[in-house]
C-alpha cells in the first residue's frame, strides 16, 4: 500500500469561479505549495478570472468549463473534464460545484472525492432547496474539509454530517509571499495613489453585501469628522461600487475615500494602511484577515464564526459585534490615536499566523486527507 502511495496521484479541483476570494487563494495554496506526491489541475465553472492567470502563471493546468455563469455547459463539460483528467481525487469547492461534481464525480467512478466548506454563508439556511440539495450531495464525499469550527458546527447542526466525517483545516497562507518589511510605506502609498503624510484605514473585498462596506463608510464618515489626516481606501470591486461612490458623496467624504478597484498585489495595502477595517456580516475564515495580520497590520473585525477563532479580542486584534458603528469606530480611534497599541496588537498577530496559520500546516493536513483515503 505505501509504495502505491508513492506515485504522483492526480488531484482535480472544481470551483464556482476563479475571480477574487478566499476560496481560490486556498486552491492556488494546495495546486502550488504542497508536495510534488500530488499534480493539481483546477476548473473553474465558468468563465476566466483572476486566479485563471495566477494558477497559470504557477504552472497549474487551468480549465474553464462555460464561457458564462448562465450558460450552464458546465454541466457537459464536468464530466468529459473528469473522464479526460482520470482523477484520483475530486476536491469540490463552493456551493455550486459541490452540488453539481460530486454526484458526478460519484457516478463517473472518481475513487475520493472531497468537499471543502469555506463559509457560514446564511443563504444555506434561508433557502431550504439549497440546503437540502447541499446536505442529499454531501453522501457522495468521502470527507469533508470545514475551514472553522463554525463551519464544521453548520454541517452537523443543519445538514446532520457525522462529525467523524468532518477535518478541521484552517485557511492558511504563504509567509513567504505575506511578510512585513519588504516594500516602505511611502513607496506603496505613491502607488496606491494615496497621500503620504495620512493615517489610512483600508477595507479589502468584493464590493457586496457580505462584505458590508456600507457600514464602512458609515463608519469612515465619523471617523473623518474627527481626524481630519485620516483617509480611506476601499480595494476591490464588485456589485455595490456604484451604489456606495454615491454613499460616500451623500455622506461628504468622498474626497477622502479611495475607491482603487481590484489590487492585484494586496501587500501593497497592507503596507500602505495604519488600520484594517473588517465589518462583514458573514464570514468563513477569510484570507484578508490571515494575510493583514501577516503583514503587522492591526484589524478590527465583525465577532463573527472564523474571525473570532483567530483574533483574541484585545491581543491580536479587535473583535465588534456586526453592525456596531460605534464601537467599530471606538476601536479604530484607539489604534490610530495609541501607536504602542498598535504595534503591540501587529506583533502579536504576526505571531498568531506564524504558529498556526502556515501554508505548510494546511497542505500537509490536506495531503494527510487525501492519503487516508485513497486506495
Amino acid at each position: 500500500m505505501a509504495a502505491e502511495k508513492s506515485f504522483v496521484k492526480r488531484v482535480l479541483h472544481i470551483i464556482d469561479s476563479l475571480h477574487l476570494g478566499g476560496a481560490q487563494e486556498v486552491v492556488l495554496n494546495l495546486a502550488t505549495c504542497g508536495s510534488s506526491r500530488f499534480r493539481h489541475e483546477v476548473a473553474t465553472l465558468h468563465g476566466h478570472g483572476i486566479y485563471w492567470d495566477r494558477l497559470k502563471k504557477a504552472g497549474v493546468q487551468v480549465h474553464s468549463l462555460s464561457p458564462h455563469k448562465f450558460l450552464p455547459v458546465y454541466l457537459a463539460s464536468i464530466p468529459w473534464r473528469i473522464l479526460a483528467d482520470k482523477p484520483d481525487i475530486l476536491h469540490c469547492h463552493l456551493i455550486p460545484s459541490n452540488i453539481i461534481a460530486k454526484p458526478l464525480g460519484a457516478l463517473l467512478g472518481v475513487p475520493v472525492i472531497i468537499n471543502h466548506d469555506h463559509t457560514n454563508d446564511p443563504h444555506r439556511i434561508d433557502n431550504k432547496i439549497l440546503l437540502a440539495l447541499d446536505k442529499s450531495t454531501n453522501r457522495f464525499a468521502r470527507h469533508i474539509i470545514a475551514v472553522a469550527s463554525a463551519c464544521r458546527d453548520f454541517l452537523t447542526s443543519n445538514e446532520s454530517i457525522s462529525p467523524d466525517k468532518i477535518s478541521l483545516v484552517p485557511n492558511a497562507i504563504d509567509l513567504r509571499r505575506f511578510s512585513p518589511g519588504e516594500a516602505s510605506r511611502d513607496e506603496a502609498r505613491v502607488r496606491l495613489g494615496l497621500p503620504a503624510g495620512s493615517r489610512i484605514v483600508a477595507g479589502v473585498g468584493r464590493l457586496n453585501p457580505q462584505k458590508n462596506f456600507s457600514l464602512f463608510l458609515d463608519i469612515a464618515a465619523q471617523l473623518a469628522a474627527r481626524f481630519p489626516d485620516v483617509h480611506f481606501l476601499l480595494a476591490g470591486e464588485g456589485p455595490e461600487e456604484k451604489m456606495l461612490r454615491e454613499k460616500a458623496a451623500a455622506l461628504g467624504i468622498a474626497s477622502r475615500v479611495l475607491f482603487s478597484g481590484y489590487v492585484s498585489d494586496t501587500r501593497l495595502v497592507y503596507l500602505a494602511a495604519d488600520v484594517l477595517l473588517m465589518p462583514s456580516r458573514y464570514e468563513g475564515l477569510p484570507m484578508t484577515l490571515l494575510e493583514a495580520m501577516a503583514m503587522g497590520l492591526p484589524v478590527v473585525a465583525s465577532k463573527l464564526d472564523g474571525i473570532a477563532e483567530v483574533i483574541g479580542d484585545g491581543e491580536e486584534g479587535f473583535l465588534v459585534p456586526p453592525a456596531d458603528a460605534a464601537l467599530f469606530v471606538e476601536r479604530t480611534a484607539s489604534l490610530l490615536t495609541d501607536a504602542e497599541l498598535s504595534s503591540c496588537i501587529a506583533k502579536n498577530a504576526r505571531a498568531k499566523i506564524e504558529g498556526r496559520f502556515s501554508v505548510e500546516r494546511m497542505t500537509s493536513a490536506v495531503e494527510d486527507i487525501y492519503d487516508r483515503f485513497l486506495p
